[in-house]
């Protein structure tokens, strides 16, 4: 009879390391020993009394070294380019930590899900109400999940859960993603957000040993890093509503005594177009800095509907005001939309859940 093939054989298990300790052993034995056999570790520039823990898993495992150390971000991605490399055929990667937080029952789950979901990004997902988890982690990530909900429209109980299930189409998208340290986490989250690919939530077990200590987050530094990408998302979308209103002004102005009946729909046209290519050239080269261009296609679809319905809806009550407050009429009627498209996008979201 032909042998059925196993789901961990469609794996690869990435796990970015700075100094260890025998924990990295133990994670190790223990994932070979429940039929992994495709483990990939980045030495992140571990100091080289840490050599002896890389020195025993070497003849197991696939290793890659930084010479110095250059960020859980780009430790990932230095896994990604040997997965790309080498594994391109399988299933996908699943990330794992490497301080011992992440059960094999929960790196099961994940795994066995990626391979029944292969387009969507699976996150491991934590309980932070549980009374062992250390108030900073809580108080962190619960800000972090609300500040990511509102402005993506997306729920997410864990946004900076590092066992995630990645499928093979999105790895590629993700070595130009910007973020080199603990942000690029949060980054990929957006990424997928702007690239329309599900995110699936499996739970996990809760683990916090010694109140995290051996973690290597910098809960100044490295929280100022990830809500930067917030920071910089509210920024790019208000320069591009400004945008939007100077040049829907100007144009109007220039118009309104020689074209009369298509002033506004020629002024919303040429504003639009021009303020949703600032906003998209500012999202992709600022805030997401990725080379993926697919993404602009359902972008404008969106940017297209959205013009059509303001411009008509702008015509109508701009005509029922006896041609006046042309700005603000403009302003009122596109945070209408706005809000409509936000609601819009939140209740997709929670039918794709409730079909899950």
């Amino acid at each position: 009879k032909e042998k059925k093939m196993d789901y961990k054989d469609e794996i690869v298990i990435l796990i970015p390391s700075l100094n260890p300790d025998n924990r990295l052993i133990n994670l190790v034995e223990e994932l070979i020993a429940n039929g992994f056999k495709n483990i990939i570790i980045v030495n992140d520039g571990s100091s080289v009394e840490y050599n002896k823990y890389f020195d025993k898993l070497k003849e197991k495992t696939t290793i890659l070294y930084h010479a110095v150390n250059l960020g859980k971000g780009r430790a990932l991605k230095t896994g990604f380019n040997e997965y790309l490399r080498k594994y391109s055929k399988k299933c996908g990667i699943v990330t794992v930590d490497s301080d011992g937080q992440h059960k094999i029952e929960d790196i099961k789950k994940v795994s066995k899900r990626l391979v029944e979901e292969k387009d969507k990004l699976i996150l491991g997902s934590r309980n932070f109400d549980l009374s062992n988890v250390p108030f900073k982690s809580k108080f962190g990530n619960k800000i972090t999940r609300i500040i990511f909900g509102f402005l993506t429209g997306l729920k997410v109980s864990d946004t900076q859960t590092g066992l995630r299930g990645i499928p093979t189409k999105y790895i590629s998208k993700l070595m130009n993603v910007s973020g080199e340290r603990f942000e690029f986490e949060m980054n990929m989250l957006m990424e997928a957000k702007e690239n329309n690919i599900d995110i699936m939530e499996e739970t996990i077990e809760t683990v916090y040993i010694e109140e995290n200590k051996s973690s290597h987050f910098n809960p100044l530094k490295d929280s100022l890093k990830i809500y930067a990408i917030f920071v910089k998302y509210i920024l790019s979308s208000i320069i591009s509503f400004v945008v939007d209103i100077v040049i829907y002004k100007i144009v109007f102005d220039l118009l309104i005594n020689n074209l009369a009946n298509y002033t506004i729909i020629i002024s919303t046209i040429i504003a639009r177009i021009i303020s949703s290519l600032v906003n998209y050239r500012i999202n992709k080269n600022t805030v997401f800095k990725t080379s993926n261009n697919k993404s602009i296609i359902k972008y404008y679809i969106l940017c297209f509907i959205q013009m059509i319905v303001s411009a008509i809806l702008v015509e109508i009550i701009y005509n029922l005001f006896n041609r006046n407050y042309e700005v603000l009429i403009k302003l009122v009627i596109d945070s209408i939309i706005f809000l409509i498209n936000f609601k819009v996008q939140k209740k997709r979201k929670k039918k794709k859940e409730e079909i899950k």
